[in-house]
């Protein structure tokens, strides 16, 4: 949820709502921040939100979201018709719980956790991964803290071993929880978590390391099998049985069908349970998230809630209560529809977009690709000169006069002098798009070649028999040397030149 704030007045165009192609129903100004005495009628109630709305970015064009922008109009009608269902409503709407269910069945076969065709497994429906993370983290807090009251032992500072470079909503769990967040710091170079210093930092406090399938920043997968493997030595040494949680939020619905050799999921003793994000690479409308249980066993029944007043016994773990039921049919409705083979077939078009899109940042010489072949698609890069990296940002504001909505930002802390720009390739950013933001970028470039101030020029005379230069600040030597700038001289005639010049960056060696 974004917190609510209203413009100062020195921002406010005025205080009311004016209307143009409404006027013919509306003659007078209406408040922005405080209720109209008075109705008015639908059409313009519409076209006020509709022409205000306008100036949002183009969905299509934000490559700064892994969120789902499209979607096919059949599912588009299921979300229609399926918005007056308080998703909650289990005894009302069984069918749209039996979908749920179904779901969950299917998320937790693809990530091979240990159930049979005939089992159900243990999982819920969220509304994004935040939520899925908040459930996982009570879980594992809740197993620990019984695990060590039976012992007789401190159960008040519980912590979560993790990357730098884990999304916010592992911060706000930990802030939220009173849970210690203990973060390895990234490099420069390697940029997600290292799991020998992850399990390092592990101790009796630690209720679980988190891994990232599909970092925030360049997309790349985390090695959770040495993760796992490393961990189980430790727990045999130690006794403490810390086990693994995988935030697959990004990154779950991409390497089943691109990397099914990869092993990450729950094929891994130590990971007992996994989030993913359907809004994201599950195709699916933003609303939509998972959380995966190993087993029963992994999900204390004391945050399990159990209700009648809707009709029947109904439990539930979620942290809200009502929502809509749209996303869930719509999660459905990809499953049935794409299979495995779909779901396949649009991973390997994504990345093949992304393969396209790094050739042509390639080409122009100025940058250098941060993200991973092997990973999500997507595309991060920096510029390749570190003195003109504070220039990300001013690409990043000129592409947004064509459109495109390209993030640029740090690193995460250790590596935060590097800033990178990063776009995520999504199923409706396909190559003709490709090409027209190569296209774009490239004009942009020049643009910002062009605004840069002028290379300064001196006039000076080289006097060769004494091998001395004269100039302005010019000293002996053999090189001139003026403030900011470094010109280096190399003798090629033995007589008295004249020469006009270009001082160079300081950082940059040149011959003249």
């Amino acid at each position: 949820m974004v917190l609510s704030t209203v413009q100062p007045p020195e921002l406010r165009s005025s205080s009311t709502v004016d209307s143009i192609f409404a006027s013919r129903y509306v003659q007078d100004p209406l408040p922005r921040y405080r209720m109209a005495e008075s109705s008015i009628p639908k059409e313009a109630a519409y076209q006020i939100i509709h022409d205000e709305l306008l100036l949002d970015g183009n969905p299509r064009l934000n490559l700064a979201s892994f969120v789902t922008t499209w979607m096919e109009p059949e599912c588009d009608q299921l979300i229609l018709e399926g918005m007056n269902k308080n998703y909650v409503d289990m005894d009302e709407y069984p069918i749209t719980t039996e979908l749920q269910n179904r779901c969950v069945n299917i998320i937790a076969h693809l990530f091979n956790a240990p159930v049979n065709e005939n089992e159900a497994a243990v999982g819920v429906g969220t509304v994004g991964s935040s939520e899925a993370i908040m459930l996982a983290g009570l879980a594992f807090k809740k197993k620990w803290q019984n695990k060590r009251k039976a012992e007789g032992k401190s159960c008040d500072r519980p912590n979560i071993v993790t990357g730098s470079n884990v999304q916010v909503c592992w911060e706000k769990f930990a802030r939220y929880f009173e849970v210690e967040l203990k973060e390895v710091k990234v490099v420069e170079g390697y940029y997600v978590m290292d799991p020998v210093k992850a399990v390092e930092m592990v101790d009796e406090n630690t209720i679980c390391v988190a891994a990232i399938l599909g970092s925030t920043y360049n997309g790349e997968f985390e090695d959770v099998k040495l993760l796992n493997d490393l961990l189980e030595q430790k727990n045999k040494t130690t006794g403490w049985n810390t086990p693994i949680h995988v935030d697959a939020a990004s990154g779950g619905f991409v390497a089943p069908f691109l990397y099914p050799e990869l092993v990450w999921d729950f094929r891994l003793p130590l990971v007992k349970s996994i989030n993913v994000s359907g809004h994201k690479y599950g195709l699916v409308y933003a609303g939509v998230g998972w959380v995966i249980w190993r087993s029963k066993e992994d999900l204390p029944e004391e945050l399990i809630f159990h209700i009648n007043y809707l009709g029947a016994d109904q439990p539930t773990f979620t942290l809200n209560f009502s929502k809509g039921s749209s996303q869930i049919i719509a999660q459905y409705y990809q499953f049935l529809r794409m299979g495995f083979e779909g779901y396949k077939n649009v991973m390997k078009n994504c990345m093949e977009s992304a393969r396209q899109l790094r050739q042509g940042l390639e080409k122009t010489g100025c940058f250098d690709i941060v993200s991973k072949e092997k990973g999500l698609p997507l595309v991060a890069f920096a510029f390749k000169d570190k003195a003109k990296q504070g220039l990300a940002y001013k690409l990043s504001k000129a592409l947004r006069h064509y459109g495109w909505i390209i993030p640029a930002y740090n690193m995460p802390p250790n590596a935060e002098h590097v800033i990178i720009l990063r776009v995520v390739v999504r199923e409706d950013f396909g190559r003709q798009l490709v090409e027209k933001l190569l296209s774009h970028l490239k004009i942009v470039l020049n643009e910002l070649d062009d605004d840069a101030p002028p290379v300064p020029k001196i006039t000076f005379t080289i006097d060769l028999k004494p091998n001395v230069i004269k100039g302005e600040n010019g000293d002996g030597g053999g090189v001139l040397h003026v403030p900011g700038a470094s010109v280096y001289w190399k003798q090629e005639k033995p007589e008295t030149v004249h020469k006009e010049i270009l001082l160079v960056d300081e950082k940059t060696k040149g011959i003249c």
